[in-house]
């Protein structure tokens, strides 16, 4: 059916819109963690970044732990600025 354009009586919900800057520092923290991870294989258990010969074994465990270590790093840096 054709919109008429006459009001319904049910207005559209409008969403607010972003805060300045479009994103929160949590979304850029989480960006820049994401790169970090990405371009280092950060937190990977198949090797590490680098020039060391022996690659390190981590559980599934130490790996969550250490990306969750780099986010509160990546938060705290947003934070400061």
């Amino acid at each position: 059916m054709a919109e008429t354009g006459t009001p319904t009586g049910k207005e559209p919900e409008i969403s607010t819109p972003p805060a300045p800057g479009g994103r929160s520092k949590d979304e850029v923290a989480l960006e820049m963690m994401k790169f970090i991870t990405v371009t280092t294989g950060y937190g990977k258990s198949t090797g590490s970044a680098g020039f060391s010969g022996k690659p390190q074994a981590r559980t599934p465990e130490e790996q969550a732990d250490a990306l969750l270590e780099l986010f509160e790093r990546c938060r705290k840096v947003m934070n400061a600025g």
